[in-house]
């Protein structure tokens, strides 16, 4: 009886501590989200509109040497395009495995760097030729990529950034993304601009900026309606969803689209 009474006891003492810890963990949670100030709300004006191939399942956008580059998805429609940004054409296009989903896309010192979304690869090729040169493989899932000059920033999906060496595909570093009120996961395509990671939240119609130094989500741009307010609808049911971000510096405007979306629109922010 002595030892049942005793097991009893210590199986106590410790149920006690685990959810101690447990309320401590949460309450820290709880606490580092109280420190966020609520994200700014980032207006926007509809500057044009382009034409949008409507068999383009949008995953990455870059604006880079003047020129709009496009990467889709989807396994057998899966593309790397050079697009004219007047109709909407590519000019310059590549399939790649057709067993393969492709994603995001990024440019950085004439390479481009296409993630894929469960193949766990990362394709690297040649900015002019679209010439493949290179193969990484990826642990985790792939789904948006930009780059801050120096390193690779990557989404999978979660709630997290994860910084990578553009030469060894090195893990380096993972920052975790929040606002006021804790995590915010569904982190999609990425674009760094001045000095922050601006990313779709995917399902969403929703573009966050991120200080990539801690995390912090410091604004929120609301997209709500844009496809609609041209006229053109799309079924979002079907996951065509808000996807895409390019930023051209000379003009200091966002480029936005959708996953088959019919239009690209350029915008600036206020």
């Amino acid at each position: 009886m002595k030892k049942v009474l005793a097991f009893l006891s210590i199986a106590l003492i410790f149920w006690a501590c685990k959810n101690n810890e447990s309320n401590n963990n949460n309450n820290a949670t709880e606490n580092t989200a109280n420190t966020i100030a609520p994200p700014a709300t980032i207006n926007y004006n509809i500057v044009a509109s382009y034409p949008h191939d409507t068999s383009s399942y949008t995953q990455g956008l870059i604006w880079q040497n003047n020129s709009l580059y496009e990467g889709t998805g989807l396994e057998g429609q899966s593309r790397l395009m050079k697009v004219d940004i007047k109709n909407g054409k590519a000019v310059q296009s590549i399939s790649i495995d057709p067993s393969v989903f492709g994603e995001g896309i990024t440019m950085l010192n004439d390479k481009i760097y296409e993630l894929t979304w469960q193949s766990h690869l990362v394709y690297v090729y040649d900015a002019k030729t679209f010439k493949k040169i290179k193969e990484f493989n990826w642990d985790h899932e792939g789904w948006g990529i930009t780059h801050n000059g120096k390193e690779l920033i990557i989404s999978t999906g979660d709630s997290n950034l994860y910084f990578v060496d553009p030469g060894t595909f090195k893990l380096l570093r993972i920052v975790g993304v929040s606002d006021n009120n804790g995590p915010v996961g569904n982190l999609n395509e990425l674009e760094y601009i001045n000095g922050s990671v601006f990313s779709n939240i995917y399902l969403t119609d929703y573009i966050v900026k991120i200080d990539p130094s801690n995390g912090h989500i410091t604004g929120k741009i609301d997209l709500t309606g844009l496809l609609e307010k041209s006229g053109k609808r799309v079924d979002k049911e079907d996951g065509l969803v808000l996807n895409g971000i390019a930023f051209d510096s000379a003009k200091n405007s966002l480029y936005i689209t959708g996953k088959k979306w019919p239009l690209l629109y350029e915008i600036k922010l206020n």
